[in-house]
């Protein structure tokens, strides 16, 4: 039976161990996993963020040169001189000379008709009368036009811009197509690895260009819409088991989407490797801690063995006696160390209200309100030294003060301290305050904590929206008692827990959240004046607590 008692112990020692030892490190190990994965993650959206940027510079500074080499051949030449089609030719070549962006010119007249025509398709464009088409409607109405990539009569993808010039009294088009290969180009160079992938989209969701993986021209890619995009977008995508990175950028003229397309486990396969490195620095990490803690809980078992059966018979007593000595000497010194600014700002008070007395300062227009503040200060002050006297009191285990006061004023001005929180999270406080209820002998400050600790804890039930209705009132056939019912709308407390609400350190919250003593003090507090708490709760209909205060 020892034996088998060794070994559970031991077996105890070496999980506790390990559990403590192991959390530290896998914490360690995940946290710097998280950390690598969101800054690799938060670099490749920032990179192709800014390919993303790029690219669109580029394109929209390709269509900014174009448009301005049309509008300042329309404004710097005449009709006549560009209807001359050999006029118009040295022109094309001249500005070809620069630069290969254009296939084509020609002018057109007010009604659609060619009046000349410089390019690879005279003969099939020469006679065409565009008067009907789409983008000479827009650019008679806009003055620049843009177009989207579309067949036309040539029946082959491409796209126009054109710009209009008013002469003498008639309206004339110079109309240039615009090679797409050089937009082709500008966007390839936004794709990135060997699955990347980049184009640009319509506002119909219509490619005008060619993308590698995504679809073909004047068809809708296969990827998710961008084509309302404004601006830049990032997003995430899973698509057939691979996850992809998109960045949209609009453009504004023409009223295109660049779309770049990135295979995130391509890009994220250099830290893939780092973290299976780090993994297997971890995994002999953990062994050399299981090799360790085993070898040492041998040489333990038997000193631990002894230590555990006396701390079995007294843990429970020693651990909450221990934890409210500490809190008595919490208090104490807090309230010692509060004293001390206390006593000096009551002091300034004094000596600001003495110099309100001075003939000069009572001739200022805001002298009444200055004498109320410091009222209110000094008023303030006397309170935070009754709640430090209470944290004495608590430490040192004084008795209370008893003094005729009103429950309905105490917790009215409690009430005070919490509206601007109540404010903050939309949460309503109702108050029905009964009306002539007798004056009580009894410690107001001790009293205004409990209403404190109990109406502060309803505020972080209820949560965001939620409603608060407080009640008082004095009946004669409940023992002559006043009492004070706080009840909530909010989640309520699990059966299993309300018979412990009352215990010391025992709370629902979330470890940083609460300290499960503000139910258990204010227990005490009720039950030293003589009173009692009631609580009563049902998980989804809220909770109430009813605190009784005896008359005398």
């Amino acid at each position: 039976m020892a034996s088998k008692h060794y070994k559970t112990l031991r077996l105890k020692i070496i999980v506790m161990t390990l559990f403590f030892s192991f959390i530290p490190l896998l914490a360690l190990g995940l946290t710097i996993f998280y950390l690598f994965d969101s800054g690799y993650n938060n670099k490749n959206k920032e990179a192709l963020r800014i390919l993303s940027q790029s690219r669109r510079s580029a394109i929209e500074l390709f269509f900014d040169e174009r448009i301005a080499q049309l509008i300042t051949i329309a404004h710097t030449h005449s009709l006549d001189q560009v209807k001359d089609e050999k006029y118009l030719k040295q022109v094309f070549d001249t500005i070809q000379s620069r630069s290969k962006s254009f296939i084509d010119v020609s002018v057109i007249d007010e009604l659609g008709a060619h009046l000349a025509y410089v390019g690879p398709y005279y003969d099939k464009l020469k006679a065409v009368n565009y008067a009907h088409e789409e983008w000479f409607q827009a650019v008679m109405s806009s003055r620049v036009y843009v177009s989207d990539i579309f067949m036309g009569f040539r029946r082959i993808p491409h796209f126009i811009i054109a710009v209009t010039r008013y002469e003498d009294n008639r309206t004339w088009i110079l109309r240039a197509t615009i090679n797409s290969e050089i937009i082709e180009n500008i966007v390839r160079e936004g794709m990135v690895g060997k699955k990347g992938d980049a184009f640009i989209v319509n506002r119909q969701n219509i490619l005008q260009t060619s993308p590698r993986f995504s679809g073909k021209i004047l068809s809708h890619p296969n990827t998710p819409d961008f084509s309302s995009v404004m601006g830049m977008q990032l997003e995430e995508h899973n698509s057939n088991g691979d996850k992809d990175l998109f960045a949209a950028s609009s453009i504004p003229n023409p009223r295109w989407v660049l779309v770049l397309r990135e295979d995130l486990r391509e890009q994220m396969g250099p830290l893939l490797q780092a973290q299976y490195a780090g993994g297997l620095v971890l995994m002999a990490g953990l062994l050399i801690i299981l090799t360790g803690t085993i070898l040492t809980s041998r040489s333990m078992t038997n000193e631990l063995i002894r230590v555990e059966l006396e701390k079995a018979k007294s843990d429970d007593l020693v651990v909450q006696s221990s934890k409210m000595a500490a809190l008595g000497k919490m208090a104490a010194g807090i309230a010692h160390e509060i004293n001390n600014p206390l006593a000096i700002i009551g002091e300034k008070a004094g000596w600001m209200k003495d110099l309100l007395d001075k003939e000069e300062i009572q001739k200022s227009e805001n002298w009444e309100e200055f004498e109320d503040c410091i009222r209110k200060i000094e008023r303030q002050v006397e309170r935070t030294r009754t709640i430090t006297h209470r944290l004495l009191r608590f430490g040192r285990r004084m008795e209370p003060t008893q003094e005729m006061v009103d429950v309905n004023n105490i917790l009215s001005e409690t009430l005070t301290f919490l509206e601007a929180e109540a404010l903050n999270r939309d949460i309503k406080i109702v108050s029905e305050l009964g009306s002539q209820l007798p004056r009580i002998t009894t410690d107001s400050a001790q009293l205004q904590q409990v209403f404190l600790n109990i109406v502060d804890n309803a505020i972080d039930a209820v949560g965001k929206g939620g409603l608060i209705n407080i009640k008082t009132g004095y009946d004669q056939s409940k023992n002559g008692d006043i009492f004070v019912e706080i009840q909530d709308n909010g989640p309520g407390i699990p059966k299993e827990a309300l018979s412990k609400i009352f215990d010391p350190f025992f709370t629902t919250k979330a470890p940083a959240e609460g300290t499960g003593l503000g139910l258990s003090i204010s227990y005490s507090i009720v039950e030293k004046l003589g009173g009692k708490i009631t609580v009563q709760s049902e998980e989804g209909k809220g909770t109430t607590f009813v605190i009784y205060v005896p008359v005398r």
